[in-house]
């Protein structure tokens, strides 16, 4: 009975010296002094009370604190019920300490004495080892419930963790299924090129038979493997018939005909077509985490100590009542520092994607064909001979 007292009041100076701002630190100090007001009830209730009431001096003194508590418990249900940032819960708030205040002060001056003078040592001790294995069976049932609120956070943040490191992981399968499906699809457009330079067949029809390849399924590219080699028989059929009249080595030339007669030999060249694809550079990653570090701040407190001091009256006059029983109880007070913390936007980082253009030369080696011509007349008239090259 006077050691719950002085914790409510610690929590009813601490609840005083916040601001109407701070919700979240009310809360939690207004919960604490319910908690801490009802479970000292109830205690009373509980193991003081029955004693109290088989004895005649006191039966009318519980009476008087049952009622007490009654509104105690009702002015608590209000408070709950406020919201924290009005100005009329401070107002309440006030009223309640007050009222606690003086139910404490009418505890210690009557409801102690009576229960001094009523019961025996004996059974004081053991009305006192009760209330304190209740006190105790308190502390530790709440020690249970914050470790259990650990234990469950502690488990929410590694089922987290572990779902975050799922998606990083199916995000990472699915960045390798996609970079395996751009090499295939870029080896399948090399083979075709290759294919393509090989029989002659332009670069138009080449980039197609390639995104064929790579649409297709396996079955689905071998015919068109097939038909790429169809089509590029459709695009030699010109040329066929002189290539196959071409001198084969080791044969003699075969003298032309007559002037009337002539045969066509074409000539071929290669032309360089640039294209473009989208390569992986890497990835960039952003990842935002907390770091803790110390701050201070100074603040100013004061403390109230009460002052006794004994001195001799200016005059012998007697000017108020004396020679009667006085009681005087001035209360110390000190100012405690409270610690509240607040979020605030410190600093943004953007990140987005810049795009550039840039103009690169590509150089590479490509082919023509060439015809040399020799004409015996004019080699006999002292003309050298000439080289012809195909306009492109």
């Amino acid at each position: 009975m006077q050691s719950g007292p002085a914790k409510a009041i610690e929590l009813f100076t601490r609840l005083a010296d916040t601001s109407d701002g701070a919700v979240k630190t009310r809360e939690k100090l207004f919960a604490e002094l319910k908690a801490e007001l009802e479970l000292h009830t109830s205690l009373e209730e509980q193991h003081l009370f029955p004693i109290l009431r088989k004895n005649v001096d006191t039966r009318d003194l519980v009476a008087e604190a049952i009622r007490d508590n009654k509104e105690l418990r009702a002015r608590l249900a209000e408070l709950d019920g406020m919201p924290k940032n009005d100005q009329a819960f401070s107002e309440k708030l006030a009223e309640l300490q007050k009222a606690f205040r003086q139910h404490a002060r009418d505890e210690k001056k009557e409801l102690l004495p009576a229960v001094q003078r009523a019961l025996s040592e004996e059974q004081v001790q053991d009305v006192t080892e009760r209330m304190e294995a209740g006190f105790a069976e308190a502390e530790q049932a709440k020690q249970d419930e914050a470790e259990t609120r650990r234990a469950k956070l502690r488990q929410e943040r590694e089922q987290a963790e572990f779902v975050a490191r799922q998606s990083e992981l199916r995000v990472e399968q699915a960045q390798a299924a996609e970079r395996e499906r751009a090499a295939a699809a870029e080896r399948a457009r090399a083979e075709a090129r290759r294919v393509a330079v090989l029989v002659g067949t332009p670069a138009k029809v080449a980039t197609d038979t390639a995104q064929l390849a790579v649409n297709a399924s396996e079955s689905a590219r071998k015919r068109t493997q097939a038909q790429t080699t169809a089509l590029t028989n459709m695009f030699m059929w010109p040329w066929l018939g002189a290539m196959q009249n071409l001198p084969q080595a080791g044969k003699p030339v075969q003298a032309r005909g007559a002037s009337s007669m002539e045969e066509v030999i074409p000539l071929g060249e290669e032309v360089l077509e640039v294209g473009k694809r989208t390569e992986n550079r890497g990835t960039a990653r952003v990842r935002r985490f907390v770091v803790e570090s110390e701050a201070e701040q100074q603040v100013t407190l004061q403390s109230e100590r009460v002052v006794v001091e004994r001195r001799r009256p200016v005059s012998d006059k007697v000017t108020g009542e004396i020679l009667t029983e006085v009681t005087v109880e001035v209360v110390e007070t000190e100012e405690v520092p409270t610690v509240e913390k607040r979020m605030r936007l410190r600093e943004e980082v953007v990140v987005r994607t810049e795009r550039t253009q840039r103009v690169e030369t590509v150089r590479e080696t490509v082919r023509h064909d060439e015809v040399e011509i020799e004409q015996p007349s004019r080699k006999r008239a002292g003309r050298q001979l000439r080289t012809v090259t195909a306009e492109s």
